[in-house]
């Protein structure tokens, strides 16, 4: 891949907000962003109050939106609404983002009073990338690429903490599936500290074959499991995709199969599992310092 596409290094995902004025810092209010604090009302799963801000109600809003290429992460629609909702769709489609059938109860619910009609947007922190833009970010740094994969990491929480870590410890971008997945929400450009403006984040259909293409390229793949080895005897030598499994399950049966090395943390407590972010965060510097050395 030619480097004309820009994926430079930080000074693209800084611009990326500086060029378009969408930090959550800096985005205006607008009349279409009809949402007021209200705990009571329905959200999607890993949705928080700030995300409030960041809500598109209505067919005209979220048209617009789409035509003027603002970041949308994911779209909630009712099919059943009829009309122009079918053009969303189709739009959405077109730029890959993530659509998402709900009924009328929750559309009502999340809009808060606000007329939907139908459809509700919810706009992205940072803008996805793909996997070989990863990977040719790590070739212009002349390093073997470092790279993250959440298996289905829910909790916007954790998986902002992830790409914190991810950004400090000099991992190269970070993969997260499409479906059963947080997402660039402003919970998690939040809980990341900013770090989700600086990581490049590939969103997959399917991470099974994200994990292949990124073999195809090299990449010994370790998977983080109570059932591998102990992690200490193990070298994060040349390119490593490090896979994170998600909060409840870890990491998923296809994926385990795939891994080059499974790997576990020494547990001498009572209580037998980490969080998936701070069992990363370990992993992670287990990574740098091989490299560091």
């Amino acid at each position: 891949m030619s480097s004309d596409k820009g994926y430079n290094g930080k000074k693209k995902f800084k611009n990326r907000y500086e060029n378009n004025d969408r930090s959550p810092s800096r985005r205006k209010r607008s009349s279409d962003l009809n949402l007021t604090a209200n705990k009571n009302y329905y959200a999607p799963k890993g949705f928080d109050e700030s995300d409030s801000k960041s809500i598109i109600i209505g067919r005209n809003p979220v048209i617009e939106s789409l035509k003027s290429g603002k970041l949308i992460d994911s779209i909630y629609v009712n099919s059943e609404a009829g009309g122009s909702i079918s053009v969303i769709c189709r739009m959405a489609r077109e730029q890959g983002i993530v659509i998402k059938q709900v009924n009328e109860q929750k559309l009502n619910k999340m809009a808060n009073g606000a007329s939907h009609q139908g459809v509700i947007a919810m706009t992205a922190c940072a803008e996805y990338v793909e996997i070989e833009d990863i990977l040719e970010i790590a070739k212009e740094k002349n390093e073997p690429p470092f790279i993250i994969i959440c298996d289905e990491i829910e909790d916007p929480h954790n998986l902002g903490a992830i790409i914190r870590t991810a950004e400090a410890s000099g991992a190269h971008g970070v993969i997260i599936p499409k479906r059963r997945s947080a997402s660039l929400n402003h919970t998690v450009y939040k809980t990341s500290a900013g770090a989700a403006a600086w990581v490049p984040v590939a969103r997959v259909s399917n991470l099974s074959q994200a994990v292949d293409t990124l073999k195809e390229n090299g990449v010994w793949i370790y998977g983080t499991d109570s059932s591998g080895e102990d992690y200490r005897n193990v070298t994060f030598d040349g390119a490593v995709g490090l896979v994170i499994g998600s909060e409840g399950f870890g990491v998923s049966r296809l994926l385990k199969e795939k891994c080059d090395f499974l790997l576990k943390l020494p547990m001498v407590g009572k209580i037998t599992s980490l969080n998936a972010s701070v069992a990363g965060g370990i992993f992670m510097y287990e990574v740098l310092k091989s490299r560091l050395v």
